[in-house]
């Protein structure tokens, strides 16, 4: 299930997608457009600058932009960087996971083909597709 962390952090790239124009917006406003808490939107965007999806500004004139234009990010990399592993199991989500049952797992299979199926989803699903 994706959380209101991720959900939150792609209207707020959405947002700064729509009113790009090589400022920086103001946190107040992107959390009255998306009415959403501004608190709440401090935390989620600490988070987005530190994975260098978002940069930030404090002091007058400042606020947020996007790093990048809108078709040079994944709706996959935001997902990802704000929930951390899309993966569906847990021997599939850590690598490092030593399953006892992984060679006689008969549901593993499934785990696989349907993780490919959500990363391949999300991941060819730009920022630009949802403007």
């Amino acid at each position: 299930m994706i959380s209101t962390r991720g959900r939150y952090a792609l209207r707020v790239m959405i947002d700064l997608a729509e009113q790009e124009q090589g400022q920086y917006i103001p946190l107040k406003d992107i959390a009255a457009r998306q009415e959403i808490s501004k608190k709440y939107l401090e935390i989620i965007v600490k988070d987005m600058v530190r994975g260098s999806l978002i940069a930030g500004v404090s002091g007058k004139g400042g606020g947020y932009k996007l790093c990048r234009k809108p078709e040079d990010y994944t709706v996959g990399e935001i997902l990802e960087l704000m929930e951390g592993t899309l993966s569906s199991v847990a021997c599939l989500a850590d690598k490092n996971y030593d399953c006892p049952r992984r060679a006689i797992c008969q549901t593993l299979p499934m785990w696989e083909e349907y993780d490919k199926m959500v990363r391949d989803f999300f991941y060819h699903k730009k920022l630009s597709d949802l403007l």
